[in-house]
């Protein structure tokens, strides 16, 4: 194995690994995105008055 062998296989190693980086740092980024827009759909649903009589939605219909 040469040197120039060597130098090219440091390169790609280098590159894979940058790769992976970029690519945990972009799903990391999008993880935090989707935890943001859950915790506002869940609050704006526990903000909505309750428009429907209180005997309504108590029961699931499991024979269907």
């Amino acid at each position: 194995m040469d040197v120039s062998n060597i130098a090219s296989l440091a390169t790609s190693m280098a590159q894979q690994r940058n790769d992976v980086d970029v690519s945990l740092t972009v799903f990391k980024k999008a993880l935090d995105m989707q935890g943001s827009s859950a915790l506002a759909l869940i609050e704006s649903v526990a903000q909505t008055p309750a428009a429907l009589p209180a005997h309504l939605g108590n029961h699931i219909n499991t024979k269907a």
